[in-house]
């Protein structure tokens, strides 16, 4: 169980965070220098250097908007040019993809912060400029809503690339990208030029994610634990009725994949804010506003809690809470081993969810909820903390990877195992080298008080 520090503010990381900087310099350099665009994007290390292997080229954006966070954060010019130079020549078809569910992990990350930065003033104003990113940010919010599959009781899903019957828990992350071109003034114009509202769809598909993806103790099966999370859920698409959970990268569909768990805690935070700042009447026709909000703070406070419930006292969870070669929850009181002989962390796990854990506690800080929002804000901040550090901050200038012992598809065997070792450990990962940028931007802003890190409009 996770150990909260309770005495951590951002201002006392504000050194780390310097230092993460620092050392994210070399290595988007080094990437950007050494990877072949033409093996395809670079998605995890294998002995320190990126390598390419995956079922789309859903790491790309995080590549290239790793530069863009960079610059936000330092000012050096060389990573926005860089940037920017990378999202207009090679991220073009993530916008008309078809065929995924990752349109908010590669276009958010790329189109989205640039659309942000020039709205916040820190780069130049250009209306052509603003209006490209802007159109991308659009085109690719509709392009993601269109991938729909309808369901009983009158929700829907962005289905998955494994096809219409599948719904992954990870799309709940990537509903910003619906977010923002929703407040772009954007629709999805369908047959017969009937208009398709982004928002409603994101209020759906969220709404099915917390209902089929997300437990909460209720008696739904034997394993109804709550806060625990399913990484995919199945359907019938002949009469739209929920089948049974299944898992692609977690050991069982009735043992939690702590990623999954972590986008899960990340997306719903996220969607809170964005939901709040919105009007009442925006939300009249699906459900009201209170009623999206209520759902959505229930899941994300399940997960929350059950992460902090269910990883190691320093904030690193294991793979998977149902490994079967984790011994038992003892391992749990003290701080994750990357080096065991039976199961590995996943540090890309702790990157996502300690930014769902504060946003979430700055959200309930902000309703007047002090006491159970500053456990959550403590504990992103733990779970930071131990990031930032030692044995999981890379500081060799040999590994490309910024955050060490991230696993990426355990089941399928494609992680790493240094010689000597049973399990993988010492690698990185795009997503989650990408995710601790970006929690750790958002922890700088707030001690700077600088404007507050979104992907959307904030009243």
């Amino acid at each position: 169980m996770l150990k909260i520090d309770h005495s951590l503010s951002p201002r006392q990381l504000l050194p780390k965070i310097e230092k993460l900087w620092t050392l994210s310099a070399n290595k988007i350099l080094s990437i950007d220098r050494n990877c072949d665009p033409s093996k395809g994007s670079p998605v995890f290390t294998v002995g320190g250097i990126y390598t390419s292997r995956g079922w789309t080229e859903w790491t790309q954006g995080f590549q290239f908007g790793s530069a863009i966070l960079q610059f936000d954060a330092t000012g050096d010019p060389i990573f926005l040019e860089a940037g920017k130079k990378n999202t207009v020549d090679r991220m073009a078809p993530h916008l008309t993809h078809a065929g995924v569910h990752d349109h908010g992990f590669n276009n958010i990350s790329t189109y989205g912060n640039l659309l942000r930065l020039m709205d916040e003033g820190k780069i130049v104003f250009n209306e052509w400029e603003h209006n490209f990113y802007a159109l991308a940010l659009k085109c690719s919010g509709a392009m993601q809503a269109r991938r729909w599959t309808s369901i009983g009781d009158r929700l829907g899903f962005i289905y998955s690339f494994n096809g219409p019957h599948s719904l992954f828990v990870d799309t709940i992350r990537t509903l910003r990208i619906l977010a923002a071109a929703h407040q772009l003034g954007h629709c999805l114009m369908d047959e017969g030029d009937r208009p398709v509202s982004l928002l409603e769809r994101l209020v759906l598909h969220a709404k099915a994610t917390a209902k089929y993806s997300v437990y909460y103790g209720e008696g739904r099966d034997s394993y109804d634990v709550r806060g625990r999370v399913a990484h995919e859920s199945i359907f019938n698409i002949n009469n739209g009725s929920y089948r049974c959970p299944s898992s692609q990268q977690g050991f069982s569909p009735f043992s939690t994949w702590t990623r999954g768990l972590a986008w899960a805690m990340c997306g719903f935070s996220e969607l809170l804010e964005f939901i709040q700042s919105l009007k009442d009447e925006a939300l009249a026709a699906i459900g009201g506003k209170d009623d999206v909000l209520a759902f959505m703070l229930k899941a994300a406070e399940a997960t929350c809690d059950f992460y902090i419930e269910n990883t190691a006292a320093d904030g690193i969870p294991y793979w998977d809470t149902g490994a079967p070669l984790l011994p038992d929850h003892s391992d749990l009181e003290r701080p994750a081993d990357p080096f065991n002989g039976r199961e590995p962390v996943d540090s890309s796990a702790a990157a996502i969810a300690c930014q769902g854990l504060l946003r979430l506690g700055r959200y309930l800080q902000n309703k007047g909820q002090d006491a159970q929002g500053k456990k959550y804000w403590q504990a992103g901040l733990t779970v930071l903390n131990t990031l930032l550090d030692e044995p999981y901050l890379s500081s060799s200038e040999k590994h490309q990877g910024l955050i060490l012992h991230s696993v990426y598809h355990r089941p399928n065997g494609w992680d790493y195992i240094p010689p000597g070792r049973k399990i993988p450990c010492g690698e990185s990962s795009m997503w989650g080298d990408y995710h601790a940028r970006e929690a750790a931007l958002y922890v700088q802003r707030i001690a700077r008080q600088e404007p507050y890190l979104t992907c959307f409009r904030l009243s």
